[in-house]
C-alpha cells in the first residue's frame, strides 16, 4: 500500500510560500485572472490545481469551481498582509471565496487519545521526524497510558479521565484547548462523542479516524459489524467532525481485502494499519492547506 505522506511538495524547496484556496461559481476567466494577479506582482507559481464540481450533473449549469495555487513569496511585490486587499477586485468580479495561508505558519495542534496507542504513536513518530510540520502543543488523553512516550518526545501530556461526569471532563478539555490557542484537533481513536458545542468551537478543524469505510458501519464496533456481514473489504475513514456522528466531510479513505477466514481480531489487526495511514494522510492534507470543504464534501488537492 503506497503512502503519499512521503510525497515531496513544491514548498519543500525551503523558502516560504503562499497558498490561495479559492472557490466560486464556475465561469470563464478565473484561472487566467488569478494567474495574472500573481504575475502582476512578479510572483512565481509553483503549483496550481483546479476542479469543477458540476452540481447539476453532466451538461448542467451552476457548477462550482475550486482552485489551489501555491506561489513563492521571495520576490513577490506585496507583503503578506497586503495580498488579500490587492486580490479583492478579482474576488469581487468572480464572487470568489478566498483563503490565504503560508507554508511557514505551523498550525497549533492537539491530539486527543484514549487507551489504544497505534494512531497516536504513528502521529508522534511522523511529527518527531518532521513529516508532519505542525506545532504539537499537547496530547490530551482520558487514560494515563501514553505519558511516558510523550514525556520522552517532549510533548505536554494531560491526563483528564472521564470518570462519572463526562460533561465536566469535556469542559476541561475545551478549556485546555483554548488556553493553548489550538488551531487543529486530531482524534487519534479518542473514544468519546464530542458535544455540539465542542464541535462548533472548531469548525472543520477537528479530524477523526473512524475504523470503517464510511458510510458503512457507523458508530461503535464496526469490525464486529463488518464480520457479521461477511464483508470482503474493510476500510478506514478520516473525516472532519460535525455534530452528526460519523457524518462529517470525508478527507481520506483506504481499504484492505478480507476473507471468510478473518475473525474480528484479524479484521481489527488489518484495520489498525489502515487507520494509521489514513489519519496521517488527512492530517498532512489539512496542515498543507490542500482541502476545500463545501457542503458535506471535500476537494482534496494532490
Amino acid at each position: 500500500m503506497s503512502d503519499p505522506t512521503d510525497a515531496v511538495t513544491p514548498s519543500r524547496r525551503g523558502l516560504p510560500t503562499a497558498v490561495l484556496l479559492l472557490s466560486c461559481p464556475d465561469q470563464r476567466g478565473v484561472v487566467a485572472a488569478v494567474a495574472d494577479f500573481i504575475a502582476s506582482y512578479d510572483g512565481n507559481i509553483l503549483h496550481a490545481e483546479q476542479h469543477v464540481d458540476d452540481i447539476d450533473g453532466p451538461g448542467g449549469v451552476g457548477g462550482v469551481f475550486f482552485q489551489r495555487v501555491e506561489f513563492e513569496l521571495a520576490g513577490f511585490g506585496l507583503g503578506r498582509t497586503q495580498i488579500l486587499e490587492a486580490l479583492e477586485p478579482v474576488a469581487e468580479r468572480f464572487r470568489l471565496d478566498v483563503g490565504l495561508h503560508f507554508s511557514d505558519e505551523r498550525p497549533r495542534t492537539a491530539i486527543l487519545a484514549s487507551k489504544q496507542p497505534h494512531c497516536l504513536y504513528d502521529l508522534l513518530t511522523r511529527w518527531r521526524t518532521g513529516e508532519l510540520v505542525t506545532d504539537l502543543v499537547a496530547v490530551i488523553a482520558n487514560h494515563p497510558d501514553h505519558a511516558d512516550i510523550c514525556e520522552h518526545l517532549g510533548v505536554p501530556y494531560l491526563y483528564l479521565p472521564v470518570g462519572d461526569d463526562k460533561a465536566a471532563q469535556e469542559a476541561q478539555v475545551r478549556a485546555e484547548l483554548r488556553a493553548r490557542d489550538v488551531d487543529l484537533v486530531v482524534l487519534a481513536r479518542y473514544m468519546q462523542i464530542l458535544s455540539p458545542g465542542f464541535v462548533a468551537e472548531h469548525p472543520n478543524r477537528i479530524i477523526n479516524i473512524h475504523h470503517s469505510f464510511l458510510p458503512a458501519f457507523i458508530g461503535a464496533n464496526p469490525y464486529r459489524q463488518a464480520h457479521d456481514r461477511g464483508v470482503k473489504l474493510i476500510g478506514a475513514t478520516a473525516h472532519y467532525v460535525t455534530a452528526d456522528l460519523d457524518e462529517g466531510p470525508i478527507i481520506e479513505q483506504e481499504v484492505a481485502r478480507a476473507t471468510h477466514r478473518d475473525d474480528v481480531a484479524h479484521l481489527t489487526q488489518k484495520g489498525r494499519d489502515l487507520e494509521t495511514i489514513v489519519l496521517a494522510r488527512a492530517v498532512r492534507a489539512h496542515i498543507e492547506h490542500r482541502i476545500l470543504v463545501y457542503g458535506h464534501k471535500t476537494v482534496v488537492f494532490g
